[in-house]
Parts: C-alpha cells; structure tokens; sequence
C-alpha cells in the first residue's frame, strides 16, 4: 500500500494571514499530512504563493472561498485561522459535522461565557460548546487534546507567561495574590492588516506599551493558572510592542511563600519539563545570553524558559521567550494536530531557530 494512502488532509480556513502562512510553511513538509483546502475571501482564485513568495515550489494550490461542504469532503481535520468573533459560526458549524478542528482565535479559549463579556465585551453565542474545547496547551492538557474534537490555541502571549509560571504555581511555592506579567512582542503579533500605529515608519524602533492593564490574554492566563493551583487566580498583565518581527518575552514577577535555594528552584522547574520536547530551559552563568530571548526561538516551537532571585525582596523573576507566529499559535497548532491524530508530537516541527536574523 503506497504511503499516500495513509496522509490525513487537512484545510487551512483563512490562509493569506501571517498565521495561516506558517501554518502551510509546516503543513507543507509535514511527513503525515496532505494540504487540500486554503481559503480566503480576499484572495480567492490567486495561487498562495502569490501571497506567501516563500512557499513558491512547495506548494501549487488557489486560494478557494470557504465551502462548508467541501472542507468536510476533502479534509480530516480543519485548522481556523481567522480574527477574533469571526471565528465562532465557523467553529459551531464544523462542529455540528463531526469533523476535528483546531482554533486558532480566542472565540473556544475561555471556558465560562461571562468571561468573553468581561474579556471581549461580547456574548458568547455557543457557550455550551466551550465546555467541548480544549485549551491547546499540550504540556498542560495533553491527555484532553489526544481525545478532542475541537482545541482551541492558547494566545501567544498567554501560552509564554503560562509556561513561565506553572512550575512556581504546580509546586505551590508563590504569593498567588500578586503575579506580574511583563510582555514585549514582535509587530508580527499586530497581524498582516496594517493600521496607524502597525506600517513601518511608526513602528520601526519602538518600545510601546499600548494595553497596560485589561489585556484579552489576561483571562487566559487567569483561567490556567487557576485550574493548575486549584484556587481563583488574578493576574497584572502589562504587553509592550518592540522592535521585532517575531518574538515574545514575557518578564513575569512573583514573590515566593518561603525562602527557597536556587537548587530547589532547578529542581521545580526540571520536573515539570523534564519530558517536555519544546520545553528548554535557559539559566546560564557563563557568556552573553544567561537568560531566555526571542532572538534565539525565531522559526521554532520552542519556548525557553528561565528565572533569576532576587533575595532582597522574595522576588522570583520568571522568564520565557517564544517565537509568536511559532509556539504561540501555528507550532502549538501542528503539536496539537499530532496529538489529536496519534502522530509523534514533533513531527513536522523539530527543526533548530533561526540565528542569525
């Protein structure tokens, strides 16, 4: 039997984004995987490589507009890669088929309704099918993901604070009444539509805060935090805009329970990532780069993660760095993808950053 036969096809539902172009940069190379279906409204009836140049050679598709009927007879599983609150008759409908569905918007990430009018300012319309999602954080919720339907992708800036903080908070070592989220990302994050503050001249050589409380991703990182510890957890959360292209680094400060050796602080942070394939940790004495930066994920699903102690003040500096199209949405996409469908979890995504960009 040729190996053909045993690929899974998959669609991309709006892929002319910066999202859904990583997207088909990894599902193109994909050992398990055969691309069908890309949509996209605007774009329709042009090759995707008109769109993504880089993808020129690998891959001879159109753009095609969105067909319910036709994703759910060509494809096994449909990756939705379209903005925030369009994403939720999309989901609902391809639910109802039976077909598995990875999200990549915030509409199936909350699971309480009431958080999308605090979070969103909106009502959800489906809030029974929140319950159905799984939050697509694999280190977190791996065994639910392996049995999903639907997974719903964590938000980049949530999914790199969140595996900064889990140890601290699995090993119950932390004030949990005073958590800070300090959050630098690349323009990348801003998507591929330009506005006043994204194009190039006002963007270029900026380090701008531009939600400094109230973040979307707040209720995220809230709503993991609080399953991990088991109690109601309130998070600050401040995101400034840098001059990168891609790339998180969240600098999250803690203030510990009880004094504790830098020793023991290894051991919290080996044990909960220990079998973790996109997990590094990064705390080194030695040469130019002690700590986690994005500069060295570029173009990979890692996330690194270290920390540093300040005795002074009890304080513990927890720190991540992620590449944002990568581990915080496309890459979190393909890891899911190959728990879902029984794949190895790394397939199609072990590959080395990106140095020097």
């Amino acid at each position: 039997m040729l190996k053909e036969e045993f690929d899974m096809k998959v669609g991309v539902i709006g892929a002319s984004g910066y999202v859904g172009g990583e997207l088909l940069r990894l599902l193109v190379v994909h050992p398990d995987v055969e691309l069908s279906v890309c949509t996209s409204r605007q774009n329709a009836g042009e090759y995707v490589h008109r769109r993504h140049p880089s993808l020129k050679g690998f891959i001879n598709l159109t753009f095609s507009s969105m067909e319910l009927d036709k994703l759910v007879k060509q494809c096994d599983l449909v990756f939705v890669s379209v903005p925030h609150g369009n994403a939720l008759n999309i989901v609902k409908d391809l639910y109802d088929t039976g077909i598995k569905i990875i999200d990549l918007s915030a509409d199936y990430r909350l699971k309480n309704a009431d958080d999308y009018v605090k979070w969103y300012g909106w009502e959800h319309p489906f809030p029974d099918l929140l319950s159905k999602s799984v939050y697509g954080i694999p280190e977190l919720h791996r065994n639910e993901i392996k049995d999903a339907q639907l997974v719903s992708c964590p938000g980049c800036m949530a999914v790199t604070s969140i595996l900064a903080l889990n140890p601290l908070m699995e090993n119950k070592l932390i004030d949990t009444s005073h958590i800070i989220v300090d959050a630098k990302i690349g323009s990348s994050g801003a998507g591929s539509t330009d506005s006043p503050g994204t194009h190039h001249a006002m963007r270029y050589g900026v380090i701008r805060p531009y939600k400094p409380s109230k973040h979307r991703h707040t209720g995220e990182i809230e709503q993991e935090l609080s399953i991990v510890s088991g109690e109601k957890i309130k998070i600050s959360m401040s995101p400034h805009a840098v001059n990168l292209v891609r790339g998180i680094l969240t600098t999250n400060h803690v203030f510990l329970n009880a004094p504790i050796s830098e020793i023991e602080l290894w051991k919290a942070y080996r044990n909960s990532y220990k079998d973790e394939p996109f997990i590094r940790l990064i705390k080194d004495k030695k040469g130019l780069y002690k700590f986690p930066d994005p500069k060295f994920v570029v173009g990979s699903n890692f996330c690194d993660v270290g920390f540093d102690m300040d005795e002074n003040t009890n304080r513990i500096v927890a720190l991540s760095a992620s590449d944002n199209l990568m581990k915080g949405a496309a890459g979190s996409a393909i890891q899911n993808m190959n728990l879902m469908c029984g794949y190895n979890e790394t397939d199609g995504l072990k590959y080395t950053p990106l140095t020097p960009v």
